[in-house]
């Protein structure tokens, strides 16, 4: 890799949006996240209020998390249980594509899968201020809490990146690489999933970035999750790049 701070050009619904654009939507999340999770504001500009909260809900550890969250994780378990039925397995997309002036598609893909990296739960934590918790359960399966998109409540799900059937994105072979796999709740019913492509361009790489909700997901939140996803994204790719 290189040290080189990538170059990120965000296109949503074909309207290409600024990186200030992005950190702007990033920095009013902070404070409605601090405030879900019982936390103050941190001070500072936007690059310290973000390593200050990340070392804040890491410092809680998951078990606190999931306490101070549990009621919202209990209504929006029941809420994406009625959309789920309600939708009949028909979805909805969110997406946002990413094109990158540095790296290449399998170099970010290996990076952002690898769980034994020792910063792993930090840049997972630390690339969204509403990233409460993302880790790996005994079974393989990424655990996630997180306030989605546009939503007041937070909700928790296991990703399978074993588990694709579900999936209504289908596969474009113009991208070589991908991380996808279902959303499913505790008992294992699948309410959404995942599909990330990325491959190589002459400078870099693009990353077409694609989540499914149910079909009766509010068009607010799907709205907004695109946001979520360049922001999240867009650290990521920073982070893996950074000092490599």
């Amino acid at each position: 890799m290189t040290n080189e701070m990538p170059t990120i050009t965000t296109v949503i619904e074909g309207r290409e949006i600024s990186r200030d654009d992005v950190f702007g939507w990033e920095a009013a999340r902070i404070p409605a996240a601090a405030r879900k999770i019982g936390l103050s504001t941190p001070a500072g500009d936007l690059a310290r209020q973000k390593t200050a909260f990340a070392d804040a809900k890491l410092e809680l550890g998951a078990g606190e998390i999931r306490r101070r969250l549990a009621r919202d994780i209990r209504l929006t378990d029941f809420t994406a249980r009625a959309m789920t039925r309600m939708s009949a397995g028909r979805c909805v997309i969110s997406s946002c594509d990413l094109h990158v002036a540095v790296g290449s598609a399998a170099a970010f893909a290996d990076w952002f899968t690898d769980t034994s990296r020792d910063d792993y739960a930090r840049s997972m934590i630390g690339a969204h201020p509403d990233h409460f918790l993302i880790d790996t359960v005994a079974d393989g399966r990424q655990e996630v809490v997180e306030t989605t998109g546009g939503s007041p409540l937070a909700t928790r799900f296991l990703v399978d990146y074993e588990a694709t059937a579900s999936l209504t994105t289908l596969r474009d072979p113009a991208f070589p690489v991908e991380a996808a796999g279902a959303a499913q709740n505790e008992s294992g019913l699948v309410i959404g999933g995942v599909r990330h492509q990325f491959r190589d361009e002459e400078n870099g790489f693009h990353a077409r970035l694609s989540v499914e909700f149910p079909r009766f997901t509010p068009p607010y939140l799907v709205a907004q999750h695109r946001w979520h996803l360049a922001c999240e994204f867009s650290n990521w790719i920073e982070a893996a790049f950074a000092d490599h």
